[in-house]
């Protein structure tokens, strides 16, 4: 338990620690001593209002009016300051935790998106649903980090400060305390700990994998209704929704257990006070007022030293969700098991330059169990196209993915340009969450194009009305449920007129598209300047490639002069 203790306080560190060193350094430590303040003010108040509660109840049974009037209008005025006090504290914990979540956010986003970590990441299913991680277990984080943090500070002041006044009135109920939650805190992280910690990791982890099976169904809706996969598509749903059913299951059950154990530990703290302050009130030693004043230092600081035992099911949850965002961090920032593999195995080399040449390439799968092509070598003379042909599953697409850096198992050389010059386009083009001008300039950002030129490329596409059918270029639409399959490769074109890349790389990318408005697409990329591959299976895509290479599933490749070939 130790060990693991260690492990997840070094696992919250790691992403704890850049925050707090970071640019916001200054900021963020200043508004952590401001709460401290806070927290330090309203828990002295804390103190001065158990004590004047014992003041109240001590005058009321000795009918003392003036000195019972005199401590409501003191605790009057104590309440008056400690309710802002309160409110600022919550307030400025809420405002630190926001200001850590977008810093924090920021830095996921910048490792995910860095050297392609999300396709490395979508590629090998080690790190499930990334999503959840950044948007959920980053909030829970920051948020839960300082709440514990300021409740266990929180609670050694309660501790200090109660164990003055408490001590005053009885040593014995001091000392019993200390050693009664100490105690109950070894019992509870003992029996209890390891399994809670394991069932609530479980339990995020289904959770995302059932809402990440409803997604898809959202997703696929269309081709799950042409195929009416309803019966598959609703078992699969549910099979994942019976794990999380299952495991919270058993979840509640070692929660009862918790439960059972925590309220029958803090059912004594309701008579010993009483008990041990009796024989004083008895005797007239101590006032009536001392009881209640007794009472309320003995909850605050049993509840104080009890804060483990109080939240360990909030403790678990939170513990969990470190654990998958400490290994989920670990991924975006050490080599994965797949690349450490790829270290130890042959990788493709790749050089820069003005051309793009494959230099005796060896493509294999990522996971090395399969060779597609062979010594391959080819040169694409610039300004002229390359067709890449050949049967389904031969590694016309996989070569594409080699090209551009995303697959590298294998030997040889790619010379190519640098992928900023460089334009690919999927068979599927990706519509992004935009403008009609956001989709037209992508992978751009801040591309100055003339409203005018964007009609004009429009034009030559043939989307001459798409502009007054959405209402203008700034116009907002889900625009892969809006546009069709064969529009939506038509504004994949069009971002090539508007980006002028060197080198294009299309992927059946006019597979949805009729001959006529294929040839008239190919026509204006003929006209401009860029050098173009293509994979693609009809005939008719020869007439605007001068060089066709052709891959067989047995590894071999050859090249040929298009014109040779009869179509």
């Amino acid at each position: 338990m130790k060990r693991f203790n260690l492990k997840l306080f070094k696992q919250f560190w790691a992403i704890a620690k850049p925050y707090w060193f970071s640019e916001e350094k200054w900021g963020a430590r200043a508004l952590l001593l401001l709460i401290a303040v806070l927290l330090l003010g309203y828990t002295g108040l804390s103190v001065v209002l158990n004590i004047q509660r014992g003041v109240l109840i001590s005058s009321l049974s000795n009918q003392q009016e003036e000195r019972f009037w005199r401590t409501v209008l003191l605790l009057v005025g104590v309440i008056l300051i400690y309710a802002p006090l309160f409110a600022g504290y919550n307030y400025w914990r809420d405002k630190l935790g926001l200001y850590w979540r977008r810093w924090l956010t920021n830095s996921f986003l910048d490792k995910y998106f860095s050297d392609r970590a999300f396709y490395q990441i979508t590629a090998n299913s080690e790190i499930d649903n990334p999503d959840q991680r950044i948007a959920e277990d980053i909030k829970s984080f920051t948020k839960d980090s300082l709440r514990f943090l300021l409740i266990f500070i929180g609670s050694l002041l309660q501790v200090v400060a109660f164990s003055v006044d408490l001590w005053g009135i009885s040593r014995w109920l001091v000392i019993f305390l200390i050693i009664y939650a100490f105690a109950g805190t070894l019992l509870t992280t003992g029996i209890f700990g390891r399994a809670l910690v394991r069932l609530n990791f479980e339990q995020l982890k289904k959770e995302a994998s059932f809402r990440f099976g409803l997604v898809r169904v959202r997703e696929n809706a269309e081709s799950i209704a042409f195929y009416r996969g309803e019966p598959q598509e609703s078992n699969q749903v549910k099979n994942r929704f019976l794990e999380a059913y299952k495991n919270f299951k058993r979840l509640i059950f070692w929660e009862l257990g918790l439960n059972f154990f925590t309220n029958s530990f803090e059912f004594i703290t309701f008579l010993v006070p009483a008990v041990v302050i009796a024989p004083s009130v008895f005797s007239g030693e101590l006032e009536v007022g001392k009881v209640t004043e007794a009472q309320g230092a003995f909850f605050r600081i049993f509840f104080s030293l009890n804060v483990i035992i109080d939240r360990f099911d909030q403790l678990t949850e939170f513990g969990a969700g470190v654990d998958r965002l400490a290994t989920f961090s670990e991924y975006l920032e050490s080599p994965t098991a797949a690349e450490e593999k790829q270290d130890e195995s042959p990788t493709i080399e790749f050089g820069e330059d003005s051309r793009l040449a494959l230099e005796n390439l060896t493509l294999q799968t990522p996971n090395y169990q399969r060779t597609l092509v062979e010594n391959l070598a080819v040169e694409v003379p610039a300004g002229e196209g390359l067709l890449i042909v050949g049967t389904s599953g031969c590694g016309k697409s996989s070569l594409l993915r080699a090209i551009a850096g995303l697959w590298k198992s294998g030997s040889g050389k790619i010379v190519r340009p640098p992928l900023e010059e460089m334009l690919f386009l999927p068979q599927r083009p990706y519509m992004i969450l935009g403008t009609l001008r956001d989709q037209l300039i992508y992978p751009s950002s801040d591309a100055e194009v003339e409203d005018e030129q964007l009609k004009q490329i429009l034009q030559e596409v043939n989307l001459p009305n798409l502009v007054e059918r959405f209402g203008g270029l700034d116009a907002e639409e889900s625009w892969a449920e809006v546009l069709s399959l064969g529009e939506q490769q038509r504004v994949a074109f069009a971002r090539i007129l508007v980006n002028q890349p060197r080198y294009t790389i299309l992927d059946e990318a006019t597979s949805a598209l009729d001959v006529q408005n294929e040839e008239y697409l190919y026509q204006h990329l003929q006209a401009t300047e860029t050098t173009f591959v293509s994979v693609g299976h009809r005939p008719t895509l020869r007439n605007y490639h001068q060089l066709v290479l052709e891959l067989s599933e047995n590894e071999q490749w050859e090249l040929k002069q298009s014109e040779s070939i009869p179509v």
